[in-house]
């Protein structure tokens, strides 16, 4: 009785501590804000094993994971996530861990760069890198990180793989790539086109694409320089998408009456016996600029729903933010 009480304490003790660090692992990766841990689990973990054996585990999962050391999240960010495993542990007043102070004083050396790396976790365990500008905008553009709109695309995409599975698909706006990357590699588009206008962006975007979609044909995947204002006819029926997605991309005022006019003009040429599926996914930060949006999608003959499917959310990030999708059609 008392054997079986001890192995059942034990194994939920392993659950939890398997929990742990899964999620610091995930969370670190992906550059998660230190405050979204849970470092209450962390702290209840201590008390309850009296080891420092979990913070030696979420070191060897993060800091001294394979991944950090080929594509690592920025020196500023694993310093503060060392500094506060260091206070964490300190709690325990058990004997100081040589390899986090190891790990301290790596980083502390270290000269910090314009680039780090965030890495998400795929449902089928496969993991994608990207390179990313550590400042949220640099060089006139914030196309170099990757957007909370960005993330729930690709988990919306994931729920509907029948709008992606054997077409083309244009990206509008496609930033550092994370969006089309999972699509490809989860969906199997029979084409992906992915778009931007930014030289700097389509360079880190042609950086990211080639290290993480192997085999990269041209014919199936490609990086297009696309500047709504001044898309040629030619360029549209060379495209010949299906399906037009994009995330994020009305967030100024300027930009908007470009982007409708190319989304009216899918939808008046000819040259394709169907209308594409067109969803534009947004972070409303300013009210006035989406409703703006709307009104020149009237203006423009195009109608819209909002899309409101219930999506599992698969990646780690805030979605405390205002995201609304819509489907948008003659």
């Amino acid at each position: 009785m008392n054997d079986t009480h001890h192995v059942s304490e034990q194994n939920t003790i392993y659950n939890t501590r398997k929990e742990v660090t899964q999620i610091f692992q995930v969370n670190f990766f992906a550059m998660c804000l230190l405050k979204t841990f849970p470092w209450d689990l962390l702290e209840r973990e201590l008390q309850s094993s009296k080891t420092s054996d979990v913070i030696l585990e979420i070191l060897e999962k993060t800091c001294l994971n394979a991944v950090c050391r080929e594509n690592p999240p920025s020196l500023k960010y694993r310093r503060r996530f060392l500094t506060e495993l260091i206070k964490r542990h300190e709690t325990l007043e058990a004997e100081p861990l040589d390899a986090l102070y190891e790990a301290l004083g790596e980083v502390m050396c270290a000269q910090e760069v314009d680039t780090c790396y965030k890495t998400y976790l795929l449902p089928s365990g496969d993991a994608v890198s990207l390179e990313e500008n550590v400042a949220h905008i640099s060089e006139g553009t914030t196309g170099l990180v990757t957007w909370d709109a960005a993330l729930y695309l690709a988990e919306w995409a994931l729920e509907n793989s029948h709008i992606f599975k054997n077409k083309t698909v244009l990206e509008l706006g496609s930033g550092v790539g994370l969006t089309g990357i999972v699509v490809y590699r989860s969906l199997s588009p029979t084409k992906y086109i992915f778009s931007d206008c930014h030289p700097t962006v389509l360079q880190r975007l042609r950086v990211n694409v080639t290290n993480c979609i192997t085999n990269c044909n041209s014919m199936l995947v490609c990086v297009e320089q696309l500047d709504w204002q001044n898309v040629t006819d030619e360029q549209l029926q060379r495209i010949h998408a299906d399906t037009i997605i994009a995330a994020d991309v009305v967030y100024d005022p300027d930009i908007i009456s470009g982007l409708v006019k190319l989304l009216a003009r899918f939808f008046s040429y000819k040259f394709q016996e169907s209308h594409p599926d067109v969803y534009i996914v947004s972070t409303v930060r300013n009210p006035k600029t989406y409703d703006c949006f709307k009104t020149e999608l009237e203006k423009a003959g195009l109608k819209h729903d909002i899309i409101k499917d219930a999506v599992p959310q698969v990646f780690a990030y805030n979605r405390v933010s205002t995201l609304e999708m819509i489907k948008i059609h003659a």
